[in-house]
């Protein structure tokens, strides 16, 4: 099949739509999140003024060959340095693309070289040209005082922080968006957000005005793929149902089309139909978990769900 799906996301829920969409297309653009702060990223984003690489290296290596070549290539991007030296927590491939940035002055230009290195089955790109960063309101941040609402900056810190998170924003509040990404928005034929951390690496993508607009205003069709975890450290209290309102919310002009929910989350199934004809979307209920690891996607199941939404 060669219809061209973009996805959004970072980290972990990212690589599992594109380890599941490499089923179903060889036509894949993964526009990625840059506000990660924390761990290897965070170390070379401070010290170098960068897009933090980490999301971006994990989306290619989850595009990479299926071959022996291209899985040596991921497993090498994804090697961390052990022991307490210098580089001691970084990953080879965060080192190699920042490498690339550094020689070549084109953060897309080194992303696409390292994705032929790996023979990837598809593109990666960021979603914005400079690196961001995310602030939350939270309730209740401090346990003592559940019912103020503070400040949080930081991906790694709205990722745990305690309490609830009432709403995101963006440091710059309006960054540029990367060309390629809007390009890539434009011309797609499906767009696919989530699974992924709702507040870090979902709702960022629809912060960005111009991405924000260009995915309102494609001819796409939009799939939302909600999480198989939906009460996590940025979302307590959450139920699938709040999802879609803080989508809604957030980016009250963008429509989906399809929310795919596993069964165990749907708690209240005409509720969620009722939430997800607000965004204008069908609710397709499919079975996307691994059985023996209900907190982790299945690649293949997810694949067949993409598969029978896409057509």
């Amino acid at each position: 099949m060669r219809r061209h799906v973009v996805a959004f996301g970072g980290g972990h829920g990212l690589a599992a739509s594109l380890s599941a969409l490499r089923h179903v297309t060889e036509n894949v653009t993964a526009i990625v999140t840059v506000a990660d702060d924390g761990g290897s990223s965070g170390r070379l984003r401070k010290q170098y003024d960068i897009l933090p690489p980490g999301d971006l290296r994990m989306a290619l290596a989850a595009l990479c060959d299926d071959s022996e070549w291209g899985h040596l290539w991921r497993d090498v991007l994804q090697h961390r340095f052990g022991g307490e030296g210098e580089l001691a927590g970084h990953a080879v491939g965060n080192l190699l693309i920042v490498g690339l940035w550094d020689l070549l002055g084109d953060s897309v230009h080194g992303l696409d070289l390292v994705g032929r290195l790996l023979g990837a089955r598809g593109r990666v790109l960021p979603m914005a040209a400079v690196p961001l960063a995310i602030m939350a309101e939270v309730q209740g941040h401090d346990p003592a005082l559940p019912d103020v609402t503070t400040l949080v900056r930081g991906q790694a810190a709205v990722a745990k922080t305690p309490g609830r998170v009432l709403s995101v924003r963006l440091d710059p509040p309006q960054p540029p968006a990367c060309d390629e990404a809007l390009t890539a928005v434009r011309e797609a034929d499906w767009v696919v957000l989530g699974p992924g951390s709702w507040f870090t690496s979902v709702m960022p993508h629809l912060l960005v005005p111009q991405l924000a607009d260009a995915l309102r205003d494609t001819a796409a069709l939009r799939i939302l793929t909600l999480n198989l975890e939906m009460q996590t450290s940025e979302t307590q209290g959450y139920s699938a149902a709040h999802h879609l309102e803080s989508l809604r919310a957030h980016a009250p002009d963008v429509n989906i089309d399809v929310v795919l929910a596993d069964p165990q989350v749907v708690d209240d199934r005409a509720d969620l139909e009722v939430h997800a004809r607000r965004l204008g979307a069908e609710l397709v209920v499919l079975p996307v978990a691994r059985p023996e690891d209900p907190a982790r996607h299945d690649p293949l199941r997810l694949a067949a769900a993409y598969r029978d939404i896409i057509g």
